[in-house]
């Protein structure tokens, strides 16, 4: 069972904004029923100030696509179509006071059909619809994939599957993502990613340790957990992160190898090259 936060829940329970606008100015429809997540979205603009005056939604899917659905008509009402623009699947989730990683992709879908809808609303094609389709179990093509994982810095095959969706069926397309992935982050993301030295030199130290607990609580806890572990951060000291290993990782012969294995070289991709991981021991 996902743990939601009482927003999703909320949206969920009482979605806002479901069905079809009066007038039909832009429509969008991303997904499909054979995926297990489909989303049309619908929107009513006011032409001569180009303003969202309505936006509603028809979702087929878990809790988490139609709480980000019912969110993204609530952030667009009211808005101009380009600021609804400027809105990232992470915006959608950060609405929502987060969503587990497994389930980003709803967030991803609510983003894709605003664009889809506006691009129908302005008589455009749709971004999604350039590429070349790379999961043909879910129809994702690697424009999508380059675009989502450059926006939300992925660096890992499990991540892009959690936020696309892409590589979670057959999984015969695994080798092409692994490809795209390889090439964008040779490329880098177009910002300042968190595991140059660069980057890692103008934070604040506050903004460092909110990075390091971050990571530590979507990228490294959650995959301690899968095998009856966890990790908690205990401090920060420049370079120095001291965390105590929990559950099967606290009695585990080969914890020191997690630490400098795993550990260290996730907090190094995402936080700073220099990082040291040192496990505390109360005494």
């Amino acid at each position: 069972m996902w743990e939601y936060t009482n927003q999703v829940m909320e949206h969920f329970e009482r979605p806002r904004n479901v069905g079809v606008v009066t007038r039909i100015d832009g429509e969008g429809q991303v997904g499909s029923l054979s995926c297990g997540d489909a989303l049309r979205l619908t929107i009513q603009v006011d032409r001569d100030n180009d303003i969202i005056e309505d936006a509603k939604f028809q979702t087929f899917g878990c809790a988490s696509a139609i709480a980000s659905s019912s969110a993204l008509t609530e952030m667009i009402k009211g808005r101009t179509v380009d600021h609804a623009l400027t809105l990232t699947n992470q915006d959608i989730a950060d609405y929502l006071g987060g969503l587990p990683r497994e389930k980003m992709h709803c967030s991803v879908l609510g983003q894709e059909a605003l664009e889809a809808a506006v691009a129908n609303y302005r008589g455009v094609k749709p971004k999604a619809a350039e590429g070349q389709v790379i999961c043909e179990c879910f129809g994702v093509t690697d424009v999508e994939i380059e675009r989502v994982a450059r926006t939300n810095r992925l660096t890992t095959l499990e991540e892009v599957t959690q936020f696309t969706k892409a590589g979670g069926g057959c999984g015969k397309c695994q080798e092409k993502l692994e490809e795209i992935l390889a090439r964008i982050l040779k490329k880098g993301t177009g910002k300042p990613a968190p595991g140059n030295g660069k980057s890692a030199g103008r934070m604040t130290t506050l903004k460092r340790i909110k990075l390091i607990e971050d990571s530590i609580a979507t990228q490294i806890a959650p995959a301690l957990m899968r095998d009856g572990g966890d990790i908690e951060l205990v401090d920060v000291n420049g370079q120095e992160v001291y965390v105590t290993l929990k559950g099967t990782c606290a009695s585990c012969p080969s914890s020191k190898r997690t630490l400098a294995d795993f550990v260290t070289e996730r907090l190094r991709t995402l936080v700073d090259p220099e990082i040291v991981v040192k496990e505390y021991r109360p005494e």
